[in-house]
Protein backbone atom coordinates (compact mmCIF):
# COMPACT_ATOMS: atom_id res chain seq x y z
CA UNK A 1 0.00 0.00 0.00
CA UNK A 2 0.70 3.78 -0.19
CA UNK A 3 3.23 4.54 2.41
CA UNK A 4 3.03 8.03 1.62
CA UNK A 5 -0.45 8.42 1.67
CA UNK A 6 -0.60 6.87 5.36
CA UNK A 7 2.14 8.73 6.57
CA UNK A 8 0.22 11.71 5.50
CA UNK A 9 -2.34 10.70 8.16
CA UNK A 10 0.39 11.13 10.43
CA UNK A 11 1.08 14.56 9.81
CA UNK A 12 -2.84 15.62 10.18
CA UNK A 13 -3.00 18.10 12.67
CA UNK A 14 -4.97 17.48 15.89
CA UNK A 15 -7.78 19.67 16.46
CA UNK A 16 -11.75 20.66 16.98
CA UNK A 17 -12.35 17.49 14.64
CA UNK A 18 -11.87 14.88 16.36
CA UNK A 19 -13.85 14.15 18.93
CA UNK A 20 -12.80 12.82 22.52
CA UNK A 21 -8.55 13.99 21.91
CA UNK A 22 -6.75 15.93 24.54
CA UNK A 23 -8.21 19.44 24.03
CA UNK A 24 -4.24 20.63 24.94
CA UNK A 25 -2.99 18.18 21.75
CA UNK A 26 -4.53 20.88 19.59
CA UNK A 27 -1.72 21.95 17.26
CA UNK A 28 -0.20 18.81 17.39
CA UNK A 29 0.19 16.48 14.42
CA UNK A 30 -1.54 13.30 15.08
CA UNK A 31 2.12 11.21 14.54
CA UNK A 32 3.20 13.98 17.75
CA UNK A 33 0.26 12.94 19.97
CA UNK A 34 0.58 9.22 19.20
CA UNK A 35 4.39 9.32 20.12
CA UNK A 36 3.77 10.85 23.49
CA UNK A 37 2.17 7.18 24.52
CA UNK A 38 -0.19 9.32 26.62
CA UNK A 39 -2.54 7.63 29.26
CA UNK A 40 -6.21 7.65 27.51
CA UNK A 41 -7.53 8.46 31.55
CA UNK A 42 -5.13 10.35 32.57
CA UNK A 43 -3.42 12.17 29.47
CA UNK A 44 -6.20 14.41 28.63
CA UNK A 45 -8.70 12.61 26.76
CA UNK A 46 -11.78 13.19 27.11
CA UNK A 47 -15.38 11.38 27.06
CA UNK A 48 -17.02 10.14 25.15
CA UNK A 49 -14.06 8.47 23.35
CA UNK A 50 -14.05 5.61 21.21
CA UNK A 51 -11.10 3.33 21.90
CA UNK A 52 -9.65 0.31 19.95
CA UNK A 53 -7.84 -2.04 22.17
CA UNK A 54 -3.88 -2.44 20.81
CA UNK A 55 -3.89 -6.19 21.50
CA UNK A 56 -7.34 -7.94 20.45
CA UNK A 57 -6.94 -5.69 16.90
CA UNK A 58 -3.86 -7.54 16.77
CA UNK A 59 -5.35 -10.90 17.33
CA UNK A 60 -8.30 -10.80 15.65
CA UNK A 61 -5.85 -9.91 12.89
CA UNK A 62 -4.09 -13.09 12.98
CA UNK A 63 -6.74 -15.13 13.85
CA UNK A 64 -8.61 -14.19 10.93
CA UNK A 65 -4.89 -14.85 8.58
CA UNK A 66 -4.11 -18.43 10.07
CA UNK A 67 -7.68 -19.41 9.52
CA UNK A 68 -7.81 -18.25 5.67
CA UNK A 69 -4.39 -19.62 5.26
CA UNK A 70 -5.36 -23.06 6.86
CA UNK A 71 -8.58 -23.58 5.20
CA UNK A 72 -6.89 -22.91 1.87
CA UNK A 73 -8.96 -18.75 1.07
CA UNK A 74 -7.95 -15.93 0.01
CA UNK A 75 -9.09 -13.15 1.84
CA UNK A 76 -10.51 -9.83 1.07
CA UNK A 77 -12.15 -8.50 4.10
CA UNK A 78 -15.09 -5.97 3.86
CA UNK A 79 -13.23 -2.71 3.79
CA UNK A 80 -17.04 -1.05 4.58
CA UNK A 81 -16.65 -2.17 8.06
CA UNK A 82 -13.78 0.23 8.90
CA UNK A 83 -12.88 2.57 5.80
CA UNK A 84 -9.62 2.65 7.72
CA UNK A 85 -6.96 2.58 5.28
CA UNK A 86 -4.55 2.11 8.25
CA UNK A 87 -6.70 -0.55 9.00
CA UNK A 88 -6.17 -1.92 5.20
CA UNK A 89 -2.74 -2.07 5.20
CA UNK A 90 -2.55 -4.05 8.55
CA UNK A 91 -5.31 -6.58 6.98
CA UNK A 92 -3.11 -6.73 3.71
CA UNK A 93 0.30 -7.18 5.67
CA UNK A 94 -1.86 -10.26 7.51
CA UNK A 95 -2.29 -12.29 4.25
CA UNK A 96 -5.38 -10.37 2.71
CA UNK A 97 -5.63 -10.64 -1.19
CA UNK A 98 -7.15 -7.30 -1.20
CA UNK A 99 -10.01 -5.33 -0.19
CA UNK A 100 -14.03 -5.88 -1.08
CA UNK A 101 -15.84 -2.22 -0.99
CA UNK A 102 -19.39 -1.65 -1.71
CA UNK A 103 -19.77 1.81 -3.14
CA UNK A 104 -17.10 4.12 -5.76
CA UNK A 105 -16.52 6.52 -2.71
CA UNK A 106 -14.91 3.44 -0.71
CA UNK A 107 -12.64 2.70 -3.92
CA UNK A 108 -11.52 6.01 -4.56
CA UNK A 109 -10.38 6.11 -0.55
CA UNK A 110 -8.94 2.76 -0.69
CA UNK A 111 -7.07 3.71 -4.30
CA UNK A 112 -5.95 6.94 -3.01
CA UNK A 113 -3.75 4.67 -0.01
CA UNK A 114 -2.55 2.35 -2.00
CA UNK A 115 -5.20 -0.75 -2.38
CA UNK A 116 -3.98 -2.41 -5.73
CA UNK A 117 -6.70 -5.17 -5.33
CA UNK A 118 -10.31 -4.34 -4.89
CA UNK A 119 -13.38 -6.39 -5.04
CA UNK A 120 -16.54 -4.15 -5.21
CA UNK A 121 -19.59 -6.27 -3.77
CA UNK A 122 -22.26 -4.40 -5.94
CA UNK A 123 -23.14 -3.96 -9.30
CA UNK A 124 -21.64 -0.48 -10.88
CA UNK A 125 -23.83 1.43 -13.14
CA UNK A 126 -22.74 5.24 -12.23
CA UNK A 127 -21.31 6.14 -16.00
CA UNK A 128 -18.54 8.89 -13.85
CA UNK A 129 -17.72 6.24 -11.65
CA UNK A 130 -17.45 3.64 -14.27
CA UNK A 131 -15.37 6.13 -16.44
CA UNK A 132 -13.07 6.71 -13.16
CA UNK A 133 -12.59 2.65 -12.58
CA UNK A 134 -11.77 2.58 -16.45
CA UNK A 135 -9.07 5.63 -16.10
CA UNK A 136 -7.17 4.03 -13.02
CA UNK A 137 -7.00 0.38 -14.67
CA UNK A 138 -5.64 2.46 -17.86
CA UNK A 139 -3.08 4.49 -15.85
CA UNK A 140 -1.99 1.41 -13.41
CA UNK A 141 -1.28 -2.50 -15.05
CA UNK A 142 -1.08 -3.72 -11.75
CA UNK A 143 -4.52 -2.63 -10.35
CA UNK A 144 -7.33 -5.28 -9.94
CA UNK A 145 -10.83 -4.67 -9.95
CA UNK A 146 -13.46 -7.16 -9.81
CA UNK A 147 -17.59 -5.90 -9.62
CA UNK A 148 -20.47 -7.88 -9.53
CA UNK A 149 -22.98 -7.96 -12.46
CA UNK A 150 -27.02 -9.25 -11.67
CA UNK A 151 -28.72 -8.43 -14.55
CA UNK A 152 -28.68 -7.69 -18.44
CA UNK A 153 -29.62 -4.14 -18.00
CA UNK A 154 -26.49 -3.55 -15.85
CA UNK A 155 -24.61 -4.62 -18.11
CA UNK A 156 -25.63 -2.61 -20.84
CA UNK A 157 -25.39 0.14 -18.56
CA UNK A 158 -21.75 -0.70 -17.79
CA UNK A 159 -21.02 -1.25 -21.33
CA UNK A 160 -22.18 1.73 -22.68
CA UNK A 161 -20.10 3.85 -19.92
CA UNK A 162 -16.98 1.65 -20.66
CA UNK A 163 -17.04 2.59 -24.73
CA UNK A 164 -13.52 2.90 -25.43
CA UNK A 165 -11.71 2.03 -22.33
CA UNK A 166 -8.59 0.38 -22.38
CA UNK A 167 -9.13 -2.24 -20.28
CA UNK A 168 -11.98 -4.73 -20.13
CA UNK A 169 -13.50 -4.11 -16.33
CA UNK A 170 -13.70 -7.79 -14.73
CA UNK A 171 -17.02 -9.05 -13.30
CA UNK A 172 -18.61 -11.87 -11.56
CA UNK A 173 -22.07 -12.70 -11.52
CA UNK A 174 -23.93 -12.53 -8.29
CA UNK A 175 -26.57 -15.48 -7.48
CA UNK A 176 -29.34 -14.21 -5.40
CA UNK A 177 -29.31 -16.40 -1.99
CA UNK A 178 -33.02 -16.40 -2.42
CA UNK A 179 -36.31 -14.61 -2.49
CA UNK A 180 -35.73 -11.05 -0.65
CA UNK A 181 -32.56 -11.15 -1.23
CA UNK A 182 -30.92 -7.23 -1.60
CA UNK A 183 -29.18 -8.07 -5.07
CA UNK A 184 -28.33 -10.75 -7.12
CA UNK A 185 -29.59 -12.70 -9.74
CA UNK A 186 -32.24 -15.47 -8.88
CA UNK A 187 -32.02 -18.14 -11.08
CA UNK A 188 -29.29 -20.03 -12.63
CA UNK A 189 -31.13 -19.54 -16.13
CA UNK A 190 -31.25 -15.41 -15.44
CA UNK A 191 -27.42 -15.92 -14.61
CA UNK A 192 -26.65 -17.58 -17.80
CA UNK A 193 -28.71 -14.65 -19.53
CA UNK A 194 -26.19 -12.26 -18.04
CA UNK A 195 -22.60 -14.07 -18.74
CA UNK A 196 -24.28 -13.99 -22.47
CA UNK A 197 -24.97 -10.23 -22.29
CA UNK A 198 -21.09 -10.06 -21.01
CA UNK A 199 -19.85 -12.34 -23.52
CA UNK A 200 -21.70 -9.66 -25.98
CA UNK A 201 -19.60 -6.59 -24.93
CA UNK A 202 -15.54 -5.67 -25.56
CA UNK A 203 -15.59 -3.54 -22.13
CA UNK A 204 -16.45 -6.24 -19.86
CA UNK A 205 -14.67 -10.17 -18.45
CA UNK A 206 -16.27 -12.19 -17.30
CA UNK A 207 -14.17 -13.88 -14.18
CA UNK A 208 -16.53 -15.93 -11.93
CA UNK A 209 -19.56 -16.09 -9.38
CA UNK A 210 -20.20 -14.51 -6.46
CA UNK A 211 -23.27 -13.85 -3.95
CA UNK A 212 -23.51 -13.19 -0.19
CA UNK A 213 -24.70 -16.59 2.30
CA UNK A 214 -25.81 -13.93 5.28
CA UNK A 215 -29.18 -13.38 3.02
CA UNK A 216 -30.45 -16.88 2.75
CA UNK A 217 -33.65 -17.26 4.31
CA UNK A 218 -33.99 -18.65 7.85
CA UNK A 219 -30.34 -19.46 7.69
CA UNK A 220 -28.98 -22.43 9.25
CA UNK A 221 -26.03 -24.52 8.55
CA UNK A 222 -28.03 -27.29 6.08
CA UNK A 223 -29.71 -24.14 4.23
CA UNK A 224 -26.34 -22.13 4.07
CA UNK A 225 -24.69 -25.23 3.08
CA UNK A 226 -27.36 -25.86 0.52
CA UNK A 227 -27.32 -22.23 -1.42
CA UNK A 228 -23.44 -22.21 -1.46
CA UNK A 229 -23.57 -25.53 -3.27
CA UNK A 230 -25.50 -23.72 -5.77
CA UNK A 231 -22.75 -21.39 -5.95
CA UNK A 232 -20.09 -23.84 -6.48
CA UNK A 233 -22.33 -25.91 -8.96
CA UNK A 234 -23.16 -21.96 -11.16
CA UNK A 235 -18.89 -21.64 -11.33
CA UNK A 236 -19.05 -25.22 -12.78
CA UNK A 237 -21.90 -25.00 -15.65
CA UNK A 238 -19.91 -21.39 -16.57
CA UNK A 239 -16.68 -23.24 -16.57
CA UNK A 240 -18.08 -26.50 -18.66
CA UNK A 241 -19.88 -24.20 -21.09
CA UNK A 242 -16.86 -22.70 -21.91
CA UNK A 243 -17.80 -19.09 -20.04
CA UNK A 244 -14.54 -18.90 -18.65
CA UNK A 245 -12.26 -19.79 -21.30
CA UNK A 246 -8.54 -18.29 -21.64
CA UNK A 247 -8.74 -17.00 -17.62
CA UNK A 248 -6.03 -17.64 -15.83
CA UNK A 249 -7.56 -17.75 -12.55
CA UNK A 250 -11.60 -18.15 -11.89
CA UNK A 251 -13.11 -16.28 -8.78
CA UNK A 252 -15.60 -17.88 -6.50
CA UNK A 253 -16.27 -15.77 -3.06
CA UNK A 254 -19.01 -15.35 -0.52
CA UNK A 255 -18.35 -14.94 3.10
CA UNK A 256 -19.91 -12.58 5.10
CA UNK A 257 -18.76 -12.64 8.91
CA UNK A 258 -21.45 -15.01 10.66
CA UNK A 259 -20.78 -18.44 8.06
CA UNK A 260 -17.23 -18.23 6.92
CA UNK A 261 -17.00 -21.71 8.22
CA UNK A 262 -19.64 -22.88 6.19
CA UNK A 263 -18.04 -21.06 3.07
CA UNK A 264 -14.69 -23.14 4.18
CA UNK A 265 -16.65 -26.05 4.33
CA UNK A 266 -17.92 -25.98 0.42
CA UNK A 267 -14.94 -24.12 -1.28
CA UNK A 268 -13.11 -27.22 -0.52
CA UNK A 269 -15.05 -29.25 -2.35
CA UNK A 270 -15.24 -27.01 -5.33
CA UNK A 271 -13.66 -29.66 -8.36
CA UNK A 272 -10.62 -28.59 -10.60
CA UNK A 273 -11.92 -26.18 -13.20
CA UNK A 274 -9.87 -25.23 -16.79
CA UNK A 275 -8.00 -22.69 -14.13
CA UNK A 276 -6.98 -22.15 -10.90
CA UNK A 277 -10.06 -21.32 -8.51
CA UNK A 278 -9.39 -17.90 -6.33
CA UNK A 279 -11.75 -19.03 -3.63
CA UNK A 280 -12.08 -15.59 -2.06
CA UNK A 281 -13.70 -14.86 1.61
CA UNK A 282 -15.18 -10.97 2.38
CA UNK A 283 -15.80 -11.50 6.20
CA UNK A 284 -14.95 -8.14 7.66
CA UNK A 285 -16.77 -7.46 11.12
CA UNK A 286 -13.64 -9.67 12.25
CA UNK A 287 -11.41 -6.82 12.01
CA UNK A 288 -12.91 -5.22 15.70
CA UNK A 289 -15.72 -8.40 15.94
CA UNK A 290 -18.38 -6.78 18.68
CA UNK A 291 -20.08 -7.36 22.07
CA UNK A 292 -23.34 -8.71 21.14
CA UNK A 293 -24.57 -9.57 17.33
CA UNK A 294 -21.44 -10.70 15.98
CA UNK A 295 -20.33 -12.17 19.44
CA UNK A 296 -23.32 -14.22 19.31
CA UNK A 297 -22.90 -15.22 15.12
CA UNK A 298 -19.51 -15.99 15.12
CA UNK A 299 -18.93 -19.24 13.67
CA UNK A 300 -15.87 -19.12 16.07
CA UNK A 301 -18.82 -20.27 18.45
CA UNK A 302 -19.75 -23.80 16.10
CA UNK A 303 -15.49 -24.26 16.19
CA UNK A 304 -14.00 -23.26 19.09
CA UNK A 305 -11.23 -25.34 18.16
CA UNK A 306 -9.79 -22.86 15.83
CA UNK A 307 -10.11 -20.29 18.15
CA UNK A 308 -12.12 -17.08 19.13
CA UNK A 309 -12.63 -13.40 18.55
CA UNK A 310 -12.24 -10.84 20.85
CA UNK A 311 -14.60 -7.89 21.10
CA UNK A 312 -11.61 -5.15 20.36
CA UNK A 313 -14.20 -1.93 20.88
CA UNK A 314 -14.86 -0.01 24.22
CA UNK A 315 -16.72 3.27 24.33
CA UNK A 316 -15.67 5.10 27.43
CA UNK A 317 -18.28 7.64 28.96
CA UNK A 318 -18.71 9.42 31.96
CA UNK A 319 -21.89 9.52 34.34
CA UNK A 320 -23.23 13.35 34.84
CA UNK A 321 -26.11 12.63 36.36
CA UNK A 322 -27.35 10.40 39.01
CA UNK A 323 -31.20 11.97 39.64
CA UNK A 324 -32.37 8.43 42.00
CA UNK A 325 -30.94 4.79 42.79
CA UNK A 326 -32.33 3.41 39.96
CA UNK A 327 -31.40 5.57 37.55
CA UNK A 328 -28.00 7.23 35.59
CA UNK A 329 -27.04 9.10 32.63
CA UNK A 330 -23.52 9.04 30.92
CA UNK A 331 -22.56 11.42 28.17
CA UNK A 332 -22.54 9.31 24.83
CA UNK A 333 -25.70 8.97 23.02
CA UNK A 334 -27.00 8.18 19.08
CA UNK A 335 -23.93 10.16 18.10
CA UNK A 336 -21.16 8.44 19.47
CA UNK A 337 -22.23 4.44 19.79
CA UNK A 338 -23.95 1.85 17.31
CA UNK A 339 -27.85 1.30 18.03
CA UNK A 340 -29.11 -0.41 14.91
CA UNK A 341 -29.23 -3.99 16.26
CA UNK A 342 -28.62 -3.69 19.87
CA UNK A 343 -27.66 -0.81 22.56
CA UNK A 344 -24.59 -0.58 24.11
CA UNK A 345 -23.34 -2.79 26.81
CA UNK A 346 -22.32 -1.57 30.01
CA UNK A 347 -19.04 -3.59 31.44
CA UNK A 348 -16.72 -1.84 33.53
CA UNK A 349 -16.98 0.86 35.81
CA UNK A 350 -13.95 3.08 36.41
CA UNK A 351 -12.94 5.57 39.71
CA UNK A 352 -10.02 6.71 40.96
CA UNK A 353 -7.95 4.62 38.82
CA UNK A 354 -9.64 1.14 39.88
CA UNK A 355 -11.96 -0.59 37.37
CA UNK A 356 -14.14 -2.89 38.53
CA UNK A 357 -17.34 -4.92 36.59
CA UNK A 358 -20.24 -2.34 36.07
CA UNK A 359 -22.21 -5.16 38.44
CA UNK A 360 -26.35 -3.74 38.58
CA UNK A 361 -25.49 -1.32 35.41
CA UNK A 362 -27.67 -1.77 32.15
CA UNK A 363 -28.06 0.58 29.19
CA UNK A 364 -31.85 0.95 28.36
CA UNK A 365 -31.83 3.73 25.90
CA UNK A 366 -30.25 6.48 24.09
CA UNK A 367 -30.62 10.27 23.67
CA UNK A 368 -28.83 12.16 20.90
CA UNK A 369 -26.19 12.56 23.44
CA UNK A 370 -26.78 10.94 26.78
CA UNK A 371 -27.02 6.68 27.19
CA UNK A 372 -29.93 6.06 29.98
CA UNK A 373 -28.67 3.97 32.36
CA UNK A 374 -30.79 1.26 34.77
CA UNK A 375 -28.68 0.62 37.98
CA UNK A 376 -29.92 -1.68 40.83
CA UNK A 377 -29.53 -1.73 44.68
CA UNK A 378 -25.77 -3.53 43.87
CA UNK A 379 -24.57 -0.95 41.44
CA UNK A 380 -21.98 1.48 42.96
CA UNK A 381 -22.19 4.33 40.32
CA UNK A 382 -21.61 7.92 40.84
CA UNK A 383 -21.13 11.27 39.19
CA UNK A 384 -17.65 11.71 37.56
CA UNK A 385 -17.23 7.38 37.26
CA UNK A 386 -16.07 6.25 33.67
CA UNK A 387 -18.18 3.95 31.99
CA UNK A 388 -16.77 1.43 29.38
CA UNK A 389 -20.01 0.60 27.09
CA UNK A 390 -19.19 -2.58 24.84
CA UNK A 391 -20.56 -2.04 21.59
CA UNK A 392 -23.14 -4.14 18.66
CA UNK A 393 -22.07 -4.06 14.61
CA UNK A 394 -18.73 -2.48 14.20
CA UNK A 395 -20.59 -1.61 10.87
CA UNK A 396 -22.18 1.29 12.62
CA UNK A 397 -19.43 2.06 15.05
CA UNK A 398 -16.99 3.32 13.12
CA UNK A 399 -18.57 5.72 11.15
CA UNK A 400 -19.05 7.52 13.80
CA UNK A 401 -15.51 8.58 14.91
CA UNK A 402 -13.01 10.23 12.23
CA UNK A 403 -9.58 9.21 14.93
CA UNK A 404 -9.93 6.41 17.17
CA UNK A 405 -7.65 6.00 20.15
CA UNK A 406 -5.61 2.08 19.82
CA UNK A 407 -5.08 1.69 23.34
CA UNK A 408 -3.21 -0.89 25.41
CA UNK A 409 -4.38 -2.79 28.12
CA UNK A 410 -2.25 -0.68 30.67
CA UNK A 411 -4.03 2.16 29.17
CA UNK A 412 -0.99 3.81 26.68
CA UNK A 413 -2.28 5.09 23.67
CA UNK A 414 -0.19 3.45 20.99
CA UNK A 415 -2.16 4.67 17.88
CA UNK A 416 -4.65 6.39 16.21
CA UNK A 417 -6.92 5.17 13.58
CA UNK A 418 -8.93 7.60 11.00
CA UNK A 419 -11.73 6.72 9.20
CA UNK A 420 -12.71 8.12 5.94
CA UNK A 421 -16.91 7.80 5.45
Amino acid sequence: MGSEALARLAADTVDHRFKGLPPDADGLTVGELTSQRRDLFTGGYTTPVLTLSAERLEHNLRLMETYAARHGLAFAPHGKTTMAPELFRRQIDHGAWGITLAVPHQVRVARAFGVDRVFLANELVDAAALRWIAAELAADPAFAFVCYVDSVRGVELMDAALSGSARPVDVVVELAAGEGARTGTRTEAECAAIADAVARTDTLRLVGVAGYEGEVPRADPERVHAWLRRLVALAVGFDEAGRFAGLDEIVVSAGGSAWFDAVADVFAEIPALSAPVLKLLRSGAYVSHDDGHYRKLTPFNRVPEEGALEPAFRLWTQVVSRPSAEQAFVNAGKRDAAHDLDLPFAQVVRRDGVERPAAGVSVTGLSDQHAWLRTTGEADLEVGDWVGLGLSHPCTSFDKWQLIPVVRADGTVVDHIRTFF
